[in-house]
């Protein structure tokens, strides 16, 4: 979805090519996020998800995130995201219910999928198969900043209005909910044959433009978290539709 647009939040752009998908805001955006440049809370009026090659072993991420983002005219602070899958087919879902407008620009690349607590982290063996007379031995953990591999979801949410600190959190947890289950749903695994629950790499970044009254939660119950997941559901299954239709229907490997 390449293109320059902007989104039914007032002073919200969204520009999506082969470089980056590029979020820009004429107001400052409270940010909770996992992100490589500007990550936990902070404010920011930019968020940048740079496309890299899928074999970038960049030792400095951030200044090569500050570079591009400068390239763009990008001031600090801003939040930054890379990812090897290929932006141009970023996808941008919105919906809105009750007064409350939410949007996902998500990008997917799926060549390092992982099921969280059964996919060894990096550097460490697979457990041999636990057994009553001889319980597996502890493994020692791969050393802090062990190399990465660059496949990546990341999941960019503008919400047209104010989250609590909390309710950011919560944010959180329902679009990874969501995203989970969309995978399962579209079949996707990981090398071993294992559900995919993500990534190794995956990153969340919710972006509140802070309009209206404080919302205190936002889990698949509320309001917030209903439209969370559902553009979160929307935008994933949006690209898997079109991967499958590019690659003729081809799954192996995703």
């Amino acid at each position: 979805m390449s293109g320059d647009s902007e989104t039914p939040i007032p002073g919200v752009r969204v520009v999506i090519d082969s470089r980056a998908v590029h979020v820009s805001s004429a107001r400052d955006l409270t940010v909770l996020s996992s992100a490589v440049v500007g990550g936990g809370f902070g404010r920011t009026k930019a968020i940048v998800n740079m496309h890299v090659d899928d074999q970038y072993c960049g030792e400095r991420p951030e200044d090569d995130l500050a570079a591009f983002a400068a390239g763009l005219g990008v001031t600090k602070p801003f939040v930054g995201l890379m990812t090897a899958a290929y932006t141009e087919h970023a996808q941008v879902a919105v919906e809105s219910l009750g007064g409350l407008t939410v949007a996902a620009v998500v990008s997917v690349g799926l060549s390092n999928t992982t099921c969280a607590g059964v996919t060894p982290p990096i550097g460490m063996e697979p457990d041999p198969p636990a057994t009553a007379e001889a319980p597996p031995a502890p493994t020692e953990l791969p050393a802090p900043g062990a190399p990465q591999q660059p496949g990546t979801i990341n999941v960019v949410l503008l919400i047209d209005g104010a989250l609590s600190p909390s309710a950011m959190v919560n944010a959180v947890i329902t679009a990874t909910e969501a995203k989970t289950m969309t995978l399962t749903e579209w079949r996707v695994q990981t090398p071993d044959g294992d559900p995919a629950s993500g990534t190794s790499t995956d990153t969340v970044v919710v972006a509140c433009t802070g309009r209206g009254d404080v919302l205190r939660y936002a889990g698949p119950a509320t309001t917030a978290g209903w439209l969370v997941a559902r553009v979160v559901r929307e935008a994933i299954a949006r690209i898997c539709r079109e991967k499958l239709a590019r690659d003729g229907g081809r799954r192996i490997g995703w």
